[in-house]
């Protein structure tokens, strides 16, 4: 049916133009013919969505939203209008994946009437696919968002148009709490289940991100479940849109209470499985068969999704959880935990740091266990690796779930977490210990392997902090005496460079009043050829890799590009990712002087970076990139400007999850030789925060070796220290 004439509030006209609020309240106010409120309140009015954008058309004044925000807005107006939700649009992501950048401009053309078909037809075709999906019904009224959908898969991807219309179900579902694994924790986990395994299952699969990951290591069979209808769907396309060449199926109910694959063994499990759950089947499911070590107690859900993913395993097959570290030391499920230690189940329990995954202020951990194989080897050890202790960024520490999983739908501070630190120690220490666990000698303070007899007391805590810390005490004396000597001379020369570089004086008080300036946004300039704005590769487009071209490096090997993402920015590493999928000569590659901004807003650390030669020819991640004309724009000063708190909270659209338009973004319009005044004076601030940060890491690291030599027993305070006057103590 037709849909009633949409209403638009004047923060909605602001992102459609690509200005600020400010501006609109001035064009209220000084132009006349300004459209009258058709809505709303005294305080809040509401605009007819046609007789704005009629105004703006009028006045040269073209959209500055992304495809992604277009879209988003139009299913609000839809909903507005009284239109349906998206379920029958997630059908249609799927499809539209699948056709090329013509073919979606083609689609977006037609008439409404004949887009409504083409919509319809192409939706139903892949209805089967995905669970709980029920039968596409588009309507004429629908044209405007099925316009707004195909323009969002052609130019930004199936990935991006998904995640909106999954913000706008979970909203219509009044589900909360949900929240996505970090994709860096999802990667750790996929590579925990050694193999690679073939068939891998996430009884709480969410968003599907921990399969996702599964399959860049070359799984090719999916298995998810989810309670809630809405992740399950968009699991399931997500899936068989970032991995088209794996066999993905995906149900929608209970894991626990009803397993949707009674009969399933695969080669690895991974899962976030959700925390604190009392009401999970405790009752009804007391005799059930997969409590082989130990019917679960009301308080310990998460020791029944430990022996739900072991019942899924083949004989010798992995499984790698993320648990609150409650698990490890609760009194209720020390049986338990003593069963799983015997039996040689649990293989290893790794802490990661605040601020890995939500909940931010807790320390989780991964468990990873193997289903023992019928007359294999007997299991003398547990792995306990501590990444907490100091495998965090140098901006500081930093990013559960509901019945589904642990996923988000908010920014995360991960990005404050050291993930290739963190990474290479959890992995480095696992490697080594499944190559020879009897010989395995650790790394004190980090790693230990603990004897299962000695595991096995009445408390049966497997914290890892308790375990590895103990295991301090190993470590020689003269050799921790070099390592402090080395960390306290970094100390000094970092805190010399900074002193040098905050002594700097570059800059001049403005007056009596601060300086005001005309301002252009990023798509002003963009459409004047200042600069050019380039956005991560598609995934419409990711359809020829270089080695299907047969194109390769020197060793014969296919070329890989790494990736920048927005946690490199934030914590200022240089490029860690990698490519989704393949990728050909349409990808944009970063080139020395571009400027690059974080897409999430959020977390610690700078939101804008100038890329310098160690980001060279990496691919973008989840990251803006600004390309100026040398000749018209200084990298360091449109930086410096972008990076504006004030400008980048103007530039941000959403309710829990906060994203930057780069085209609202906006910068003074200065010549160009005081351009680079301010790109100086800029470039000075990056050193310092540079020099700063790097001289807070040096602190905490000579502070840390101290405090554990002094209490380890490797190191003597010195004789000649001046002893405090009694009473005289610091103030706290």
């Amino acid at each position: 049916m037709p849909q009633s004439s949409a209403q638009v509030t004047a923060a909605e006209i602001s992102r459609i133009a690509g200005v600020t609020r400010a501006t609109v309240s001035n064009w209220r106010r000084r132009h006349d013919d300004f459209p009258a409120p058709s809505g709303g309140t005294d305080s809040s009015p509401l605009y007819d969505l046609e007789a704005v954008r009629a105004w703006l058309a009028s006045r040269g004044q073209v959209s500055a939203a992304s495809p992604s925000e277009e879209l988003r807005t139009t299913l609000r107006l839809h909903a507005q209008g009284g239109g349906g939700t998206s379920s029958d649009l997630l059908l249609l992501v799927l499809a539209a994946a699948g056709r090329s950048p013509e073919e979606l401009t083609t689609a977006a053309r037609l008439p409404d009437a004949d887009l409504v078909a083409r919509a319809q037809r192409e939706a139903s075709a892949a209805a089967d696919t995905v669970p709980a999906a029920e039968a596409v019904r588009f309507g004429a009224g629908d044209a405007s968002v099925l316009r707004a959908l195909y323009a969002c898969v052609r130019d930004e991807g199936g990935q991006a148009a998904l995640s909106v219309l999954a913000e706008r179900e979970l909203e219509d579902s009044a589900a909360s709490g949900t929240y996505l694994t970090p994709e860096p924790l999802a990667d750790l986990l996929a590579l925990l289940v050694t193999g690679p395994p073939v068939s891998v299952l996430d009884p709480a699969c969410g968003s599907g991100t921990l399969l996702a990951a599964a399959a860049r290591r070359g799984a090719r069979e999916l298995h998810g479940q989810d309670m809630l209808p809405v992740q399950a769907r968009r699991s399931a396309v997500g899936l068989m849109l970032e991995a088209p060449q794996a066999t993905v199926t995906v149900r929608a109910a209970d894991s626990l209470r009803t397993d949707a694959f009674p009969e399933l063994a695969v080669d690895g499990v991974v899962c976030n499985p959700p925390f604190g759950v009392r009401d999970w089947g405790h009752d009804e499911l007391a005799y059930d068969p997969r409590w082989a070590y130990g019917v679960p107690p009301r308080a310990e859900s998460e020791l029944a999704w430990v022996q739900h993913a072991l019942a899924h395993l083949t004989p010798g097959g992995h499984a790698a959880l993320i648990l609150p570290p409650a698990v490890a030391g609760r009194a209720s499920g020390r049986r338990i935990r003593a069963e799983l230690v015997r039996s040689g189940a649990l293989r290893a329990v790794i802490a990661l740091p605040p601020g890995a995954a939500v909940p931010l202020h807790v320390g989780l951990q991964i468990w990873v266990l193997q289903r023992p194989e019928p007359g294999g080897p007997e299991r003398k050890s547990v792995l306990f690796v501590d990444t907490a202790a100091d495998a965090q960024g140098p901006t500081g520490s930093g990013s559960g779930g509901t019945a589904a999983t642990a996923r988000t739908r908010g920014g995360s501070r991960s990005a404050s977490v050291d993930w290739p630190e963190t990474t290479a120690r959890a992995l480095d220490a696992w490697r080594a210990f499944t190559q020879n666990p009897e010989t395995f000698e650790g790394e004190p303070g980090v790693a230990y392997a603990a004897g299962v007899v000695d595991l096995l007391d009445d408390v049966v805590d497997l914290t890892p902090a308790r375990l590895v810390r103990a295991s301090r005490a190993e470590i020689d004396p003269a050799e921790l005496s070099a390592q402090v000597d080395t960390a306290r001379r970094n100390l000094v020369e970092a805190a010399k460079s900074l002193t040098r570089t905050a002594g700097h004086e570059g800059w001049s008080t403005a007056g009596t009043a601060a300086r005001e300036w005309r301002t252009a946004t990023m798509s002003d300039l963009t459409r004047g050829g200042a600069l050019t704005l380039l956005r991560p590769l598609p995934d419409t487009v990711r359809t020829r890799s270089q080695a299907a071209r047969g194109e390769s490096g020197e060793d014969g090997e296919p070329e890989t590009r790494p990736v920048l993402t927005s946690s490199d920015i934030a914590s200022g590493s240089g490029p860690t990712g990698t490519p989704k999928g393949p990728y050909d000569d349409t990808a944009p590659v970063i080139a020395a002087g571009d400027v690059l901004v974080r897409v999430m807003v959020g977390g610690d650390g700078p939101m804008v970076r100038v890329a310098g030669e160690e980001e060279a020819g990496a691919l973008l991640g989840n990251v803006h990139l600004f390309r100026p004309d040398p000749a018209r724009l200084d990298p360091w000063f449109l930086a410096g400007f972008l990076g504006r708190e004030e400008n980048i909270a103007g530039a941000s659209t959403g309710s829990t999850v906060l994203t930057v338009s780069p085209g609202r973004l906006r910068v003074p319009l200065l010549p160009l030789e005081e351009q680079r005044l301010y790109g100086e004076a800029f470039r000075h601030v990056h050193s310092l925060r540079a020099e700063a940060r790097r001289a807070t890491r040096l602190a905490e690291e000579t502070a840390r070796l101290l405090a554990g030599g002094l209490t380890g027993g490797q190191l003597l305070p010195s004789q000649e220290t001046t002893p405090r006057p009694p009473g005289d103590h610091p103030s706290p």
